[in-house]
């Protein structure tokens, strides 16, 4: 079933409209055409019991002052560029900084602060909703016309897919993600600190103290970053590492195993006493991590619920931070004859 509302009116009076797509089993998920936001993922515990497991806010105007890219698609650049600068083909191109020193998530006004064109449509058994974005040559100091396809697509598996389309006129940079921040026990109230969690890398891409990566790809072997082995997040979170120090917690990326451009395990979350587990797989060469560490009691979510610090986790496929700066790591550009492409799957369960 696909369900579509008026969710709100933005201030120049255009219109917001939300998709409730719900398959067979009973599980539910909103999405709003607005910041490409997924509103609300409501999933059955090992007794049966549905609650929503993403972070977010009741109306519109929660999404429209938000500073936190709660369930939104960021970009086009996600995560950080150092200093708002790269350089393409010689020339240097320059971005609003918002994040420090740099560029975050595509910019004060990326792709999580505008209108998309929104359809929905049944696939088989997948119910699907596709919004299209054409960001102009110059936006938030991006270079190429750009047109931006994401799917999002629930399956009778209770697996969220997330299919990113994007194509240029001009040779650019583009590394979309997706920022939706889970909780499990499905209360936000409660933090996600006994959450354990796998990661499927050897390797992490340490950061400076602007966390921006130093372009040295370490072993996690040894260090609280090693979640090969599913950990509590809670562990290590707090140790005297000079890395959590930067990120005031976990906020890396991981450099996942075995990357081939196909669609791979990359890691796996469960919470104990409800039992749900969610499973994040992507053909991307990394992932990001982050454990909630800036949200404060001033963020008021859904059903007046106050959002601290880690109430929620971020599990965001990507490519690597400042990549455009960064060449030894995987390329981030795009051309009028590569396409960019990207699939990321999460997929929810019970143990």
């Amino acid at each position: 079933m696909i369900e579509k509302t008026l969710f709100g009116i933005l201030p120049d009076g255009r219109e917001v409209s939300r998709y409730v797509l719900k398959n067979r089993a009973g599980c539910t998920i909103g999405i709003i055409d607005y910041g490409a936001i997924v509103t609300d993922i409501s999933v059955p515990d090992q007794k049966g019991n549905f609650a929503d497991v993403v972070l977010g806010y009741d109306s519109l105007n929660g999404y429209i002052h938000d500073a936190y890219f709660m369930g939104a698609v960021v970009g086009r650049f996600g995560n950080r560029i150092a200093n708002g600068r790269f350089r393409l083909n010689g020339r240097e191109y320059n971005l609003p900084v918002n994040d420090g020193a740099n560029h975050l998530h595509g910019g004060p006004n990326g792709l999580y602060k505008i209108l998309w064109e929104s359809e929905s449509y049944e696939s088989g058994s997948r119910l699907c909703v596709k919004l299209t974005y054409n960001s102009p040559d110059g936006e938030e100091g991006y270079p190429g016309n750009v047109i931006m396809d994401v799917v999002y697509a629930l399956t009778g598996a209770n697996e969220l897919e997330i299919h990113y389309t994007g194509t240029t006129d001009t040779p650019t940079i583009l590394n979309p993600t997706h920022h939706s921040y889970f909780n499990l026990s499905g209360d936000p109230e409660k933090l996600i600190l006994d959450h354990e969690l796998q990661i499927h890398a050897d390797k992490f891409t340490p950061v400076n103290q602007f966390q921006i990566p130093t372009g040295v790809l370490s072993d996690v072997a040894g260090t609280p970053m090693d979640f090969r082995t599913a950990l509590p997040i809670d562990l290590k979170i707090d140790d005297d590492f000079e890395q959590l120090k930067y990120g005031n917690g976990y906020d890396h990326n991981w450099v996942l195993n075995h990357y081939d451009a196909t669609v791979r395990k990359a890691a796996f979350v469960y919470e104990p006493i409800s039992g749900r587990t969610l499973e994040v797989l992507t053909d991307q060469p990394g992932i990001q991590f982050y454990s909630g560490n800036f949200l404060n009691r001033s963020v008021i979510g859904k059903k007046k619920t106050t959002y601290d610090k880690r109430s929620g986790f971020c599990l965001e496929a990507q490519h690597f931070p400042d990549a455009p700066n960064q060449p030894q790591f995987p390329p981030v550009t795009i051309t009028p004859e590569k396409a960019y492409h990207q699939t990321t799957i999460y997929k929810f369960s019970v143990r």
